[in-house]
């Protein structure tokens, strides 16, 4: 699989990034036996590249991968925005993943230079941890054109985890062409750029081909190190490394995973407290009569909202 640099950081990534949400309990909530035979077949076919949270307790799954190989380059990030939880937050996923020092550390959905401001402390332990070599790279992942523009008014930080598809599904504050330009103007200073969501969450997921080539016409101009594509089985694996690698793909691997779309389902035990509703950034939640509804149109089936459900009534399926 293709490598490349991830800006002047010295760190080599694969076109594809493996993302991990998928695998954990906010979605397949696949038991670690089963979850790390799909990470081996990527490891197999060439993913070095692997992408976790604080929040996607997916810890356990990278920390049995990293036995096979301990150099393979993880990420992860965290919604802390003090020194101290941020230091937390960094040695719970150091500990999680049985290693001393972590490949990218990101500040979670970042939405301006007003937020990287009011959140600087976080940046500066990170600095800290980075000079005592427990980060190899920081920066910040978003769903925000704006975000990825004020990036540049901060050299620090170099890693820019951008949503981004064909359709600009959950772009919160423009399109995908306005998301390309920002994402030019940080390439032209020196960031390293990788996308998430190439699928919408699995709503695009019917026009894959077309989503997918959109990332890869995006790679080969170099505006962006790599892919992040989220998934949960070995066939899933196998079709988007032979369609990234441009080889033949068999009918049978198209057919078994094309119709692999998720959903988001909220269970009649909802108490309708509204947490959910405010963890959402895509505005896809809103109250029914009985419990909270979702909006198909909108939801990514990121999961995010399951994540502060206080009965564990909503869940990816």
């Amino acid at each position: 699989m293709n490598k490349r640099e991830l800006a002047n950081t010295g760190i080599n990534v694969s076109e594809i990034c493996f993302g991990t949400l998928t695998l954990g309990p906010l979605q397949r909530n696949l038991p670690v036996e089963e979850g790390i035979k799909v990470l081996l077949k990527a490891y197999e076919e060439g993913i070095n590249f692997f992408d976790t949270a604080q929040m996607y307790k997916t810890y356990p799954y990278l920390k049995k991968l990293l036995q096979v190989d301990k150099n393979l380059i993880i990420c992860s990030r965290s919604y802390d925005y003090s020194y101290e939880g941020l230091m937390k937050s960094l040695d719970e996923a150091l500990e999680g993943i049985g290693r001393d020092y972590i490949d990218l550390y990101l500040l979670h959905e970042q939405e301006s230079r007003y937020t990287f401001e009011g959140h600087y402390p976080a940046i500066e332990a990170l600095l800290d941890a980075k000079r005592e070599g427990k980060v190899r790279a920081i920066g910040i992942s978003t769903h925000r054109v704006r975000a990825v523009r004020d990036s540049i008014l901060f050299p620090e930080l170099e890693i820019v985890f951008a949503l981004l598809n064909k359709r600009g599904l959950g772009i919160e504050d423009g399109t995908s062409d306005d998301m390309v330009e920002a994402i030019k103007l940080a390439r032209e200073n020196n960031k390293a750029v990788y996308t998430m969501k190439p699928l919408g969450g699995g709503n695009l997921i019917r026009d894959r081909v077309e989503n997918l080539n959109f990332q890869k016409n995006l790679y080969n101009k170099n505006l962006i190190d790599s892919v992040a594509i989220g998934m949960s089985s070995i066939e899933e694996v196998l079709y988007n490394v032979k369609f990234f690698e441009d080889k033949k793909i068999d009918r049978s691997l198209i057919d078994s995973t094309k119709n692999r779309s998720r959903k988001l389902l909220i269970d009649d035990w909802c108490e309708k407290c509204g947490r959910c509703i405010e963890k959402c950034h895509q505005n896809a939640l809103f109250m029914g009569n009985n419990k909270v509804e979702v909006n198909r149109q909108k939801c990514l089936t990121c999961g995010y909202c399951a994540s502060v459900c206080p009965v564990f009534a909503l869940k990816v399926i």
